[in-house]
């Protein structure tokens, strides 16, 4: 397993161990052990699909890109301690649906099989209820969408977001659906106040990148034969947004968003990782899915 130096700058491992509703911060360095033990698989499942009808809310211009269909993809990180769900796609019950389903913005979304089913159907050695960790990039309803079929682990979340799913109406974060984190937060929860490395070893670490919601994290998985990948959560939706630092209208902080791209961009450039845009459905389209997976 190469070995990833890490972290950065300004910022340390910051994580907060908790059972409960409360929080204190704890910080160290970063160490890295080659233990010689098997490295991470990167599992990829389909979670859905979403066909806009403008990009305005992007703050992009209609001619900026002639993208509208993106991707919901959700993933599988399989460690040799135990298993790591990041992100959930869209919401389970459309796939009770026969064909599309259509929001109220016109934006159009199908999901053709849950998560659950895809993973019970290929027998891959765990499922919903043998996950050791859950983790979101954020809480909005297109990557918490499968959140209530989870009956295990511990819910990985940032401060930010921990304390937006629990507010009255979720107001302040838009694009939450209360009802898809119903059962989420009925789990054990670890309330994190910066980065952390879930396994202990460096090669599985969330990476705080707010500013998309209070609590918006990405994933850097380092994987033997494939190299460091960074999973962008919604740090960007489209390849345009990338190359000229473009923030959402519907981001909560524009300025910490800013900071989060120039974080992750110097954390991508450090590490060598490759970046995989979660919404680029081209991205997508090209990659190996479950039961095949990436190491």
């Amino acid at each position: 397993m190469r070995l990833i130096l890490i972290l950065f700058l300004t910022t340390g491992i910051m994580a907060c161990q908790q059972q409960s509703d409360t929080a204190a911060d704890t910080s160290s360095p970063l160490v890295v052990t080659n233990t010689g033990a098997a490295g991470p698989k990167l599992y990829i499942f389909d979670c859905g699909r979403m066909r806009l009808v403008s990009v305005e809310a992007f703050n992009l211009k209609e001619t900026d890109t002639d993208v509208r269909e993106l991707s919901a993809p959700c993933y599988v990180v399989d460690h040799p301690k135990g298993q790591l769900l990041w992100d959930a796609g869209l919401p389970s019950e459309f796939a009770q649906t026969d064909g599309p389903v259509t929001r109220e913005d016109g934006m159009t979304n199908w999901l053709e099989e849950t998560l659950a089913s895809q993973v019970a159907r290929m027998d891959l050695g765990f499922d919903m209820g043998s996950l050791e960790y859950v983790a979101f990039s954020h809480i909005h309803w297109d990557h918490v969408g499968a959140s209530n079929d989870v009956t295990s682990g511990t819910w990985l979340v940032q401060q930010g977001d921990y304390d937006a799913a629990h507010a009255d109406g979720n107001l302040s974060v838009p694009a939450v659906q209360p009802h898809l984190l119903v059962s989420i937060k009925e789990r054990p929860t670890q309330v994190l106040n910066g980065d952390y490395d879930v396994f202990g070893d460096g090669t599985v670490q969330l990476i705080a990148a707010e500013g998309h919601t209070p609590g918006h994290q990405v994933l850097l998985v380092d994987l033997a034969e494939t190299g460091p990948v960074v999973l962008s959560g919604d740090l960007y939706h489209f390849q345009f947004s990338r190359a000229n630092r473009v923030v959402p209208l519907f981001n909560v902080d524009a300025e910490r968003t800013l900071q989060s791209m120039d974080k992750i961009e110097a954390l991508v450039t450090m590490t060598g990782a490759d970046f995989w845009l979660q919404h680029d459905a081209s991205l997508f389209d090209s990659q190996q899915k479950a039961p095949r997976f990436y190491q």
